[in-house]
């Protein structure tokens, strides 16, 4: 461990850093763990970019670990060798975002970098269309996503719209940890970035344009004449970016009765009515479900803080009860909703494609198939999914017709390469208002595609380790997954072992390996028969590690029975690792 005394010294003494931020620091002075905590290392610049609690220190987010990241990417950007180069900034509604995004466009700015920065906040599937619609070759958005109201974060994408991904991402990460002394970073003033025409605000025109691709996805636009001012839809922002698009894009299809949940309706860096403002948690529907219920809603609809995520309910209309669906089960249903009317309408090419990722319900891929639609699987992270909608125009080998991941994503369309939840809330509303016109709830489709294909249950339990000791006991876990695989579980045999941190699939029975064909990745995953599942990941952007796990059954007891079954061996293997 470093000596993380001296670094807080550091901070304390040089005259690099503001009195705001020394006046924070002095406030711990006699707080040992807390120094400690703040400076035994630096916030790490991974693959995903940063993301960490906002405070003063080396382990911490603030403007001087921005303006470091900023000056890395501009590094990398200029080796590059392309002229004119120009990078396109987003920014949500948390602490310090919008300061955050000026800081990042004035030290792109500084390296002779034009930085396009939104006016106010966006919602990431925007800036993701932003950085192809300016032709940039970059983009950055301010955003910790889901994460709770002390946390902040920088991701980067690249010219193609999606999330960076090798060799960029390792790229960038050199030239940020070239940066050795953050004091060496390029900065400049906002009126002479301005003068030197190095920083430009923009808003409307990109707006326009955005919801304009997402209007362009629709398949159904006369079932939305007929019913669409019939539907009832309850929607929250969650405090967030999808407040304005989302109701924007509902109105100008036709859905004219839709309700906000006044409470979280506008930006609001506490997220003072929710613990966690993840639409993945069933408590953020609480204000919602009051209001569903006050106006016999059809269906809630929630999105996350950058508006990429979005929860659901969906009222079974015959007992009156709200049914909550899982970013699986949302995911799965709008599957089959796209598949079916392009069907219908002659749109499913022979080369077309299904994108899912390595831990997503495995329901996708029986829809996929029995649409004629090629299955393929990416690693854990939407931008894998952005990564092979672009091999797939250079290649010209496959048709992308959805593509989605469990925690609640997906995309419809290629104008973006990242994860919307403003199409997808545009994309069910649609889904309902078509199954109206045939006498049916979204619940009740959800149903049939049970009885069709089978009863899939898909779960993910998370544990968080936060801290030394914690990222040593994700390493133990990850290492006995690896080197202690069961004979069986929840009751089924575990026939395969892929390890993507190796590359290789293992059939347990032959022996015989594998290439996985995919980029290196720390996970584990087991194909178990009879369609049950489990898979072992550490988060990339918090200190957690989560496990996934499915199962199949033919009917609704059974699939609950197994599920349970399953989730105590995963309890149990877990809790003999010493």
């Amino acid at each position: 461990m470093r000596d993380y005394r001296s670094f807080y010294n550091e901070w304390l003494s040089d005259p690099y850093f503001d009195d705001e931020t020394k006046s924070e620091l002095s406030a711990i002075k006699d707080n040992d763990d807390e120094i400690k905590d703040r400076f035994y290392t630096e916030l790490e610049f991974g693959t995903a970019g940063l993301r960490g609690v906002i405070g003063a220190g080396t382990n911490r987010i603030n403007k001087y670990i921005i303006r470091r990241a900023t000056q890395g990417l501009a590094d990398y950007i200029i080796k590059q060798g392309k002229k004119d180069n120009s990078v396109a900034i987003a920014f949500d509604s948390r602490r310090m975002s919008p300061e955050f995004a000026t800081e990042a466009a004035l030290t792109l700015a500084a390296n002779g970098i034009k930085a396009y920065r939104f006016e106010s906040l966006r919602p990431t599937p925007e800036l993701s269309f932003a950085v192809r619609y300016l032709k940039c070759i970059a983009g950055i958005n301010i955003t910790a996503s889901h994460n709770p109201p002390e946390y902040n974060g920088y991701k980067v994408y690249w010219q193609d719209g999606a999330q960076f991904t090798p060799p960029h991402d390792t790229g960038v990460a050199e030239c940020v940890a070239a940066v050795k002394k953050l004091s060496d970073v390029k900065t400049i003033d906002l009126k002479k970035a301005v003068e030197k025409g190095l920083y430009e605000e923009i808003g409307k025109a990109v707006d326009d344009a955005y919801i304009n691709n997402v209007k362009a996805q629709v398949l159904s636009s006369e079932a939305i004449k007929k019913e669409g001012d019939k539907i009832k839809i309850v929607y929250t922002p969650l405090h967030g970016t999808g407040n304005i698009p989302v109701r924007r894009v509902l109105d100008e299809l036709g859905f004219k009765n839709v309700y906000v949940v006044k409470e979280q309706e506008l930006p609001d860096s506490e997220f003072s009515t929710v613990s966690y403002p993840n639409p993945e948690d069933e408590a953020v529907f609480e204000l919602a479900l009051k209001l569903a219920k006050k106006e016999d809603a059809d269906l809630m609809l929630a999105t996350d803080p950058d508006a990429d995520r979005l929860g659901v309910y969906v009222k079974d209309t015959k007992s009156g009860e709200y049914k909550v669906l899982t970013g699986n089960m949302s995911g799965s249903l709008l599957c089959e909703y796209i598949l079916a009317r392009r069907k219908e309408q002659g749109l499913i090419p022979e080369n077309a494609e299904v994108v899912k990722s390595i831990v997503t319900t495995k329901l996708a891929d029986a829809v996929a198939k029995n649409y004629g639609c090629r299955l393929v699987e990416v690693l854990t992270g939407f931008k894998w999914i952005g990564r092979h909608i672009l091999e797939n125009e250079e290649n010209k080998k496959g048709s992308y017709m959805f593509g989605f991941e469990e925690s609640y994503g997906c995309l419809i369309g290629t104008y973006a390469r990242d994860k919307d939840a403003i199409s997808a809330s545009a994309a069910l509303c649609e889904a309902a208002a078509y199954y109206k016109t045939k006498g049916k709830s979204l619940w009740d489709v959800m149903l049939d595609m049970y009885e069709h294909y089978g009863y899939y249950k898909d779960c993910v339990e998370s544990l968080s380790l936060s801290g030394i000791e914690g990222r040593k006991k994700i390493d133990g876990i990850m290492q006995d997954f690896r080197e202690n695989v069961p004979d069986e579980m929840g009751s089924a045999k575990v026939n395969f072992v892929r390890d993507y941190k190796k590359g290789i699939i293992t059939n347990r029975l032959t022996k015989d390996t594998m290439s996985s064909n995919l980029p290196k990745s720390d996970v584990v995953y087991y194909d178990c028969e009879d369609g049950t599942w489990v898979c072992a990941r550490p988060s990339g952007t918090e200190p957690k590690i989560k496990f996934y796990f499915g199962v199949k059954a033919g009917t609704y007891e059974d699939m609950l029975e197994r599920t349970e079954k399953l989730k105590k061996d995963i309890e149990l293997k877990i809790s003999n690792i010493k």
